[in-house]
């Protein structure tokens, strides 16, 4: 850090009821100090005396030029003293009237009094420098503000109080502690002895490892619970897969005709169902054509498969079920998911039981839910649907419920990774029987691995890059 006071307007860009500039820094207050003014009975403004103000007050008046006393607003003012603030330095905040050119005006007074405009990130990069919260915690916040459901929110919030932080935390002084132990024994052979410590330090290693693992492993389900379920729209032309996307979004957001083949791309749509969020992906109907821009939307759509999460097979009730549609839903037969009988509305040439009993006979094991994209009907159906088999198919493992850890994030995954490969180093050592000075190094590779996740470890460069990403103000 400069040392340099800085500032920045902290809420968003547009026109509000409310803009809030935050001030941070050892000059915060002094700079503060020199525009509020309160107003006193006879109309003449005063200077409210901001430094021998207490900590976490709030007061009342106004912005003014330092000079002429030209008044620009009428605010409220947050005085937050060191340590007990967001970034563990000096920080006011003030709380103007919502028009982004007020807030500018205000923020450009600031900057004319020495105080420098905060770079993205910068206050949550202070708090991580100084040691108010750690790098998972600074992460975390914008994982906060950018959650789309409300597991991706909770995950988040844990995050933020530190859940990660404290399991790393604690199999890094388990570590620690080995490895000092360790070192004063080759220091001192003759008060201290290493008979047994190859024993506990396997002890040791099988409660953290099975650990470590369970935190890759359920890292799969942060990817899906932060950026949510890949689910794909699958099925042959016209049989209503882009009127199912707009009625499940209740909007026009796919265009539909008669016409076999309209969709030609995929066509990418979040909604959240619940208490999860879905990435749904409209895909062209599969069929052969030798039509080059459709033929490319039909790859498109067998990639798509591929790659989701999760399936929505949709056959139309108001036709015979054809070789093209078990061949379809053959191609999803690994993927879990869900059949979607559609137009209802229409009449039924195939009902709920035909169907089962063709998938059945084909080794597919998916429910079937009757649909109409006109009316609507079975939409509630398919919402309770979808959210008992994502908790079901992607969370159960994980338990969320009991406020297991689930990473979501993929530097952290790939420190988890490095710190497992140095673990299964360190046990090739003790195997081979190698000198035990040989074990400190290995010792102090798992310790620097999960140190990186939280920041213990970590270069300027890498912090650079990873607040570089917030947005402005935080």
């Amino acid at each position: 850090m400069d040392g340099q006071t800085i500032a920045a307007i902290a809420t968003a860009s547009a026109n509000g009821s409310i803009s809030i500039l935050r001030i941070s820094g050892p000059e915060a207050v002094c700079v503060a100090d020199k525009l509020f003014r309160v107003k006193k009975r006879d109309g003449s403004f005063v200077g409210a005396n901001l430094v021998d103000a207490p900590t976490h007050t709030i007061h009342y008046g106004f912005i003014c030029r330092d000079v002429s006393f030209e008044i620009i607003d009428e605010v409220l003012l947050l005085l937050m003293r060191s340590p007990k603030s967001y970034t563990a330095e000096d920080v006011v905040e003030i709380h103007c009237h919502g028009g982004a050119y007020i807030a500018k005006v205000i923020l450009n007074l600031l900057l004319e009094n020495g105080v420098r405009l905060a770079e993205p990130g910068e206050f949550t990069k202070r708090a991580f420098l100084n040691g108010r919260i750690d790098l998972t915690q600074a992460e975390s916040v914008m994982d906060v503000i950018s959650a789309k459901s409300d597991m991706a929110l909770n995950t988040a919030e844990g995050h933020l109080a530190g859940d990660i932080k404290n399991v790393i935390t604690e199999m890094r002084e388990v570590l620690l502690t080995d490895t000092a132990y360790l070192e004063a024994a080759l220091d001192d052979p003759e008060h201290i002895e290493l008979d047994d410590f190859e024993s506990m330090l396997s002890g040791h290693l099988d409660e953290i490892e099975p650990q470590i693992e369970k935190l890759i492993a359920n890292s799969e389900n942060g990817r899906i619970i932060s950026d949510g379920i890949k689910t794909a729209i699958v099925g042959r032309p016209n049989v209503g897969k882009s009127s199912f996307l707009n009625c499940i979004l209740r909007e026009d957001r796919a265009i539909v005709t008669d016409i076999p083949g309209t969709t030609r791309d995929t066509l990418e749509e979040d909604v959240r169902i619940g208490s999860v969020l879905l990435k749904l992906i409209d895909t062209a109907g599969i069929r052969a054509t030798e039509d080059t821009v459709e033929k490319i939307g039909v790859e498109k759509s067998l990639s798509s498969i591929k790659d989701c999460d999760f399936v929505i097979c949709v056959l139309d009730s108001s036709e015979a079920i054809n070789d093209k549609d078990i061949e379809i839903l053959k191609l999803t037969i690994d993927k879990p998911g869900v059949i979607i009988l559609n137009k209802s509305d229409l009449e039924e040439i195939v009902g709920i039981d035909h169907v089962k009993e063709l998938v059945n006979n084909n080794g597919i094991n998916k429910q079937i839910i009757s649909f109409s994209s006109t009316t609507g009907s079975g939409l509630d159906a398919l919402e309770n649907l979808l959210e008992e088999t994502f908790f079901k198919e992607f969370f159960s493992k994980s338990n969320t419920n009991n406020k297991e850890i689930i990473i979501t994030n993929i530097r952290q995954k790939e420190c988890l990774i490095r710190a497992k490969e140095s673990i299964i180093n360190l046990r090739q050592t003790m195997s081979a029987n190698l000198p035990e000075d040989l074990l400190t190094v290995d010792l102090l590779d798992v310790y620097k691995n999960l140190g990186l996740i939280i920041g213990a470890e970590i270069e300027d460069d890498l912090a650079d890059k990873i607040f570089k990403d917030f947005c402005m103000g935080k």
